[in-house]
């Protein structure tokens, strides 16, 4: 089996930790006291909580993989009264390490965006918005359908990849409008909104999208809106087959008790 290290170091070659923006913690959050010895089994998910460690637990899996980071702030103490408190004190007593990739995963070339660019048919794919000095490294991408969809068309499209029951899109323009050219960024991706205007494209795809952008950009872009959750779950596959690819036969599992924490009535 492999060690943790050699799991580690897979992610890390594929999404390196100096990819990661300036305010992000990706990397070890709770690092097992000998990273060379061998790791039982892998659970990925996106967020960490003391139900995905239990899952762990349960399925023997002694390391979690994490899209979004456990602890993003210093813990003043660990009493078990918040999530992430509950959470660490579970992984601890069980005996599971935990490393996220957050940002990193976004940036990293095949990243998030990337990934479900890839799922929505977009070709001529390249990176909305490059990192410094780089082409192929930075957040959200921009490409084209094969043929242009109606609005309509990409509504149904995103909602069916993406797995999100609904959607808020900018109001105001006709639904038969067509769009070659779509711009998406994985997360809460408002702030790149102008960029993928500047772009030139057509319909933007992103999550927690203020009111206020819908005023100010809604009218010269169409915008759609899906659920956090949704625009990033792809993540577990991501980290599952990177995993597989270069251990296979390695248990390596995808969270199934982990659930949207957001509700649509």
């Amino acid at each position: 089996m492999p060690t943790f290290r050699e799991i580690i170091s897979a992610i890390e070659a594929f999404a390196s930790p100096q990819l990661q923006e300036s305010w992000d913690n990706t990397g070890w959050q709770l690092r097992p006291m000998d990273p060379d010895t061998s790791c039982a089994g892998v659970l990925t998910c996106l967020d960490v909580t003391p139900e995905v460690v239990d899952e762990a637990i349960a399925k023997n899996c002694d390391l979690i993989i994490s899209h979004h980071p456990l602890i993003f702030k210093g813990l003043k103490h660990i009493t078990g009264e918040t999530q992430v408190e509950k959470a660490v004190l579970k992984a601890i007593r069980g005996g599971v390490g935990i490393y996220s990739s957050h940002t990193a995963l976004d940036s990293a070339p095949s990243g998030v965006s990337h990934r479900l660019g890839e799922m929505l048919g977009l070709t001529s794919m390249r990176v909305l918005s490059p990192q410094p000095g780089s082409t192929d490294t930075g957040l959200g991408v921009i490409g084209d359908f094969p043929s242009p969809l109606t609005r309509e068309e990409v509504i149904a499209k995103v909602k069916e990849i993406y797995g999100s029951p609904v959607v808020r899109c900018s109001s105001g323009a006709e639904a038969n409008t067509l769009v070659k050219t779509l711009a998406l960024s994985s997360g809460s991706g408002g702030e790149f909104i102008p960029v993928a205007i500047a772009a030139g494209a057509d319909a933007y795809v992103t999550s927690d999208t203020r009111y206020h952008d819908f005023v100010d950009f809604g009218k010269r872009i169409f915008i759609i809106d899906t659920g956090h959750f949704e625009s990033e779950k792809c993540t577990k596959s991501i980290f599952s087959n990177i995993i597989s690819e270069n251990f296979p036969n390695f248990a390596v599992r995808m969270s199934d008790t982990e659930q949207n924490p957001v509700n649509y009535i």
